[in-house]
C-alpha cells in the first residue's frame, strides 16, 4: 500500500504526468478508482520469480515448471514424508497347483470270479418275461447257474431275454418266438451256465463233444454255456463283452432251431452266427447277429 506522504504530494486532478516517489509508480488522479493492475501484475511476478528460485534451489537446480515431469529428490535433500509410511506389503507367492498324483494303470480284470470247476448243482431263475417274436409257438426256455458262482441268475436270465428280443436277432424270422419263464414253470430248453469242467461233462454227455474246457454246446433239451466265454469272452471278438454273450445265445440257440455250422463267406464280410468265430475269423469281420442292418440273414458256405 501507499503511505500518506506519498498521497499528499500527488499533482493535481487532469495532469496526466506520473511521478515516481519512493521507488514506486503513481498514477493520475482521475484514475485513482480503478485497481492497481500494474501493481498487481508486478507484485504476482516477483513472487512467482521467488517461488521459481526457491523450487530451482529446493529441486537441485532443476525446475519442475520446465521439464514438466515430476522432480525427482536430490540424493543430498531427501524428501521429508508427511506421514510415517505404512510398510510395504509383501506379496503372497503364488503357489503352483499340485500335481495330482499319478494313477498307475492296470489291465482289467474281470470282476467275476471264474473257477475251473462248480458243483455241479444248478439254480433256476426266478424271472419270466412277455412273449417276444411272433411266431405261433414260442419256445419257453429257463435259465439255470450254476450254484455257488457270481452269477446271479435272475440278471443273467434278463440279458439273455434282451438278446432273443433284438430287431437283428432269431425274432426277425417271423417263425420264431420265444417267451422266459421262471422256475418251476413248463418249458422247452434250459439255457445253463456252469464251469469250465462241469460244461464239459454236460457236452460229453449229450452229444459225446469234447469241447476241452473251452466251448460251449447245444444238447438235448438246451444250451450249455462255458462261465468263462460268459465273463472273458473271446480272443478273436474285440466288440463288448455284452455282445460276445449275444454270439454265444444266438449261436447255440441257433443249433436248437435246427441250423449247422457255416463258414466265412468272403473277406471282409459279417461272420455268419453258425460259424465257428472262436476258432478263427478266415478273413470275415466279427459279428453277433443273425440278420444284418438291412435285416438280411447272414450265412456263408457249410462246413
Amino acid at each position: 500500500m501507499h503511505s500518506a506522504r506519498q498521497r499528499s504530494s500527488a499533482l493535481p486532478t487532469g495532469s496526466t504526468a506520473a511521478v515516481r516517489r519512493g521507488g514506486r509508480r503513481r498514477r493520475s488522479s482521475h484514475r485513482r478508482g480503478r485497481p492497481r493492475r500494474r501493481s498487481l501484475l508486478l507484485g504476482t511476478l516477483v513472487t512467482v520469480g521467488l517461488l521459481g528460485l526457491a523450487t530451482y534451489f529446493l529441486g537441485g537446480g532443476r525446475s519442475v515448471a520446465v521439464s514438466g515431469a515430476p522432480r525427482r529428490p536430490s540424493a543430498h535433500l531427501a524428501p521429508t514424508p508427511l506421514t510415517s509410511p505404512s510398510p510395504a506389503a509383501t506379496p503372497t507367492p503364488t503357489q503352483s497347483p499340485t500335481p495330482a498324483p499319478s494313477r498307475t494303470r492296470t489291465e482289467t480284470k474281470p470282476k467275476i470270479d471264474v473257477p475251473p470247476t462248480g458243483s455241479g448243482t444248478f439254480v433256476t431263475a426266478k424271472a419270466s418275461g412277455a412273449t417276444v417274436g411272433s411266431g405261433s409257438h414260442p419256445l419257453r426256455y429257463v435259465v439255470e447257474v450254476e450254484a455257488g458262482l457270481e452269477v446271479s441268475p435272475s440278471q443273467a436270465a434278463q440279458e439273455i431275454a434282451g438278446i432273443l428280443a433284438a430287431p437283428r436277432g432269431w425274432t426277425h424270422d417271423p417263425d420264431h418266438a420265444f417267451q422266459l419263464v421262471s422256475a418251476g414253470a413248463p418249458h422247452d430248453l434250459t439255457v445253463k451256465i456252469a464251469t469250465a469242467g462241469t460244461a464239459d461233462s454236460l457236452c460229453w454227455a449229450g452229444i459225446h463233444q469234447d469241447t476241452g474246457g473251452e466251448y460251449n454246446c447245444e444238447v438235448p433239451g438246451g444250451v450249455v454255456v462255458n462261465l468263462k466265454r460268459w465273463v472273458e469272452g473271446s480272443p478273436t471278438f474285440d466288440g463288448p463283452i455284452h455282445d460276445y454273450r449275444a454270439l454265444i445265445i444266438n449261436h447255440e440257440m441257433g443249433h436248437f432251431l435246427g441250423h449247422s455250422h457255416v463258414t466265412c463267406p468272403g473277406p471282409g464280410q459279417l461272420a455268419p452266427v453258425m460259424m465257428q468265430q472262436i476258432k478263427g475269423l478266415h478273413g470275415c469281420v466279427a459279428n453277433a447277429w443273425p440278420y444284418d442292418k438291412n435285416g438280411d440273414f447272414v450265412t456263408g458256405p457249410p462246413v
